[in-house]
C-alpha cells in the first residue's frame, strides 16, 4: 500500500453532537488527552481562575462556560489521525452546528443517563439522517443516578427511529454503580469512583463464574445475567453494514468526567467507523482515494485573532493530497489561487501545515472571495460538491444601529457575520437596508451578534424581536408580484441579500393557509445554492 493510501486509511473524521451539559465538551476533552494533544483537561464550568476548555475560544464562550461555535480538533491516537468537529450543544446552538455536520463522515451523540433524548439533540439527528451518516450513541453521567438503560434504549429508538445494540452495559449507577459489562470481550470493567485514571481495570469473567457474586454482590450478579439474557433475547443482531448506514446506533454507557469508558469507547468507535466517505459532486461520486486534490468550504470565521481582524475559511478535503502554495482551482469564482500559510486549529491555536490529506479540516485564509459550499479542485477540474443547505431561522428581530452615523459598519458587520453563516439577514422588498431582519436558528446567535457588533465593528444596536417562527423560501414561480399573493396578517414577504424573496409565518397553521390560498406558489423549508447564484 502507497504511503498515499495508508495516510488516508488511517483518517477518521467525525462530530460531537448533544444537548446542552450532557457532558460533550468534557468527552472530547478526554479523546485529546489520550491523543496526548492536551496535558490537562480544562475544566468547563469552573470557577475564575481555573482554565477554560480548550475547544472554546471566543470570549463569550468563555464567559459562559459553554461552546457557541464549532471548533475543529486534530489529535493522533493508536495510529489514526483524528479529526474532531465539535458543534455547540448549547439550547441556542446556531446554523454553524447543522452545516459542521456536513463536513463529518460520523457522529458521536452525547446523552445524559438522568435526562435521555432532549430537544437539541432531536434536531441534530435529523441532519445526521438526511446525512445517512453512522450514529455512535455514549450515554453519559453513569457514575450519577441514571434512568434505567433499557429504558434509555427504547427512548432512543422511540424518539429518534434508530435501532439500538449496546456494546456494553451498565452495573447499577450513581453510588451503586460498579462498572460495565463489555458483551463481546464477556468482560466487566471496574469502575472505582476516586480516580481518573486513564485505564480501568478490566476482568475477564465468565457470567456463571461463581467470582463475579463475590465481585458484584448477589443481587447486582442476578440483575447482570438477566439483563444480558434479556438483551441477547431482545435486541436486534449487530450488523456492521447497518451501522455504517446510519440505520443501527451502537450504544457505550460510561462517565467522561471520570474518564470510566472513554478509551473503550474510542477504540470500539475507531474500529467500526470507516476511513473518509465519497462525497456526491455535479460529475458523480468523489471518493478520498481519487488522485486529485478537492475539498469544499463548510464554515467561515472572521476575527479570530483580533490584532489581525484575519477571516478563515474552513475546508473539508475530500480527496487526494493537499500541499501548500500549490495552485488550486476556486471553481464558483472560476479562477486560480494559491492557498498560502494553511492552517490546522486545535480550537483558537493555529498551526502552519505543508500538507493534508482526504477527511482532514484546514484553515486558509479568505481575502472575502469564499463562500459556504464552494468547491476548491486541482487545476483542470471543475466539478462542484453537493451545495450545502440553508437552514430555516427560528428566531427574527428587526435590527437597526443606534448611532445612524455608523450605519456603513453595522452594513459591514452584519454581513460579514451573515457571511460566515451565524446569522441570516433580510430586509423588506424595495427598500434599502437603513433596518435589517435578522434570522437565527437559536437566540443565543442575537446576543453573539450584538457582542460582535459592539467588539469589532464598534457599533450598538436596538433589536426588536419579531413574532414569527417559521421561514419558508419561494421556489416557484421565481418571477412574481407580491399583489399576485394571498397573505393573512400574521405573515411577512422579506428578500434575503442575493434577492431571494421568502415568507415569514408567525404559526405552522400559517403555512397552511398561505399554500391553500396560493396554490401556484411552491415553498422550501431548506434553501440550497443553485450554479446561477455564483
Amino acid at each position: 500500500m502507497s504511503q498515499y493510501q495508508s495516510e488516508i486509511n488511517r483518517r477518521r473524521t467525525f462530530a460531537i453532537i448533544s444537548h446542552p451539559d450532557a457532558g460533550k465538551t468534557t468527552l472530547t476533552e478526554k479523546f485529546l488527552l489520550y491523543g496526548g494533544a492536551i496535558a490537562q483537561a480544562g475544566q468547563v464550568k469552573g470557577k475564575k481562575n481555573s482554565r477554560a476548555a480548550v475547544s472554546d475560544w471566543m470570549e463569550i464562550e468563555k464567559q459562559r462556560g459553554i461552546s457557541v461555535t464549532s471548533s475543529v480538533l486534530q489529535f493522533q491516537y493508536n495510529g489514526y489521525c483524528i479529526n474532531i468537529l465539535d458543534t455547540p450543544g448549547h439550547q441556542d446552538f446556531s446554523e454553524d452546528t447543522y452545516r459542521t455536520l456536513m463536513a463529518a463522515d460520523s457522529a458521536v451523540m452525547v446523552i445524559d443517563g438522568a435526562k435521555g433524548v432532549e430537544a437539541q439533540t432531536r434536531k441534530l439527528f435529523k441532519v445526521c439522517v438526511m446525512r445517512d451518516i453512522p450514529i455512535f450513541t455514549f450515554i453519559n453521567k453513569m457514575d450519577r443516578e441514571a434512568r434505567d438503560p433499557f429504558e434509555l434504549c427504547e427512548e432512543i429508538e422511540k424518539e429518534l427511529g434508530i435501532e439500538t445494540y449496546p456494546v456494553n452495559w451498565p452495573i447499577g449507577s450513581g453510588k451503586e454503580f460498579l462498572g460495565v459489562y463489555d458483551r463481546n470481550k464477556g468482560e466487566i470493567l471496574h469502575f472505582s469512583s476516586n480516580t481518573n485514571a486513564k485505564k480501568s481495570a478490566a476482568t475477564q469473567i465468565d457470567l456463571d463464574d461463581p467470582v463475579l457474586a463475590d465481585m458484584l454482590g448477589q443481587t447486582r450478579r442476578d440483575q447482570l445475567i438477566e439483563d444480558i439474557e434479556l438483551l441477547d433475547g431482545a435486541s436486534c443482531a449487530f450488523d456492521l453494514d447497518r451501522v455504517r448506514h446510519g440505520k443501527l446506533s451502537p450504544v457505550f454507557f460510561g462517565s467522561a468526567l471520570t474518564t470510566f469508558g472513554v478509551e473503550p469507547f474510542l477504540e470500539d468507535f475507531l474500529r467500526m467507523t470507516t476511513p473518509p466517505l465519497p462525497r456526491h459532486s455535479s460529475e458523480g461520486e468523489i471518493t478520498a482515494l481519487d488522485d486529485f486534490f478537492s475539498a469544499f468550504v463548510f464554515k467561515i470565521q472572521a476575527n479570530m485573532n483580533k490584532a489581525h481582524r484575519d477571516r478563515i475559511a474552513f475546508l473539508r478535503v475530500c480527496s487526494g493530497h493537499f500541499e501548500a502554495d500549490k495552485e488550486v482551482y476556486h471553481v464558483q469564482g472560476k479562477k486560480k489561487l494559491r492557498l498560502s500559510r494553511p492552517q490546522q486549529l486545535m480550537a483558537a491555536e493555529r498551526e502552519i501545515i505543508e500538507e493534508a490529506y482526504a477527511g482532514d479540516i484546514i484553515g486558509v485564509f479568505d481575502p472575502g472571495i469564499f463562500s459556504i459550499g464552494d468547491t476548491l479542485c486541482s487545476p483542470g477540474k471543475k466539478f462542484r460538491f453537493d451545495p450545502i443547505p440553508t437552514f430555516a431561522p427560528e428566531h427574527f428581530a428587526r435590527v437597526r444601529p443606534v448611532d445612524t452615523m455608523k450605519r456603513k459598519q453595522f452594513l459591514k458587520g452584519a454581513e460579514q457575520i451573515a457571511l460566515e453563516g451565524a446569522i441570516q439577514i433580510f430586509k423588506l422588498p424595495y427598500t434599502g437596508m437603513e433596518e435589517v431582519i435578522v434570522g437565527v436558528v437559536g437566540t443565543l446567535q442575537f446576543d453573539v451578534f450584538q457582542y460582535r457588533l459592539r467588539s469589532e465593528y464598534n457599533v450598538e444596536i436596538r433589536m426588536d424581536t419579531l413574532p414569527y417562527e417559521f421561514l419558508r423560501w419561494i421556489k416557484e414561480p421565481v418571477e412574481f408580484h407580491e399583489t399576485d399573493l394571498v397573505l393573512g396578517n400574521d405573515t411577512k414577504l422579506v428578500e434575503d441579500y442575493k434577492g431571494n424573496k421568502l415568507l415569514l409565518f408567525s404559526s405552522f397553521w400559517s403555512i397552511k393557509w398561505v399554500t391553500d390560498h396560493n396554490p401556484q406558489l411552491v415553498l422550501t423549508e431548506f434553501n440550497e445554492r443553485t450554479d446561477e447564484e455564483d
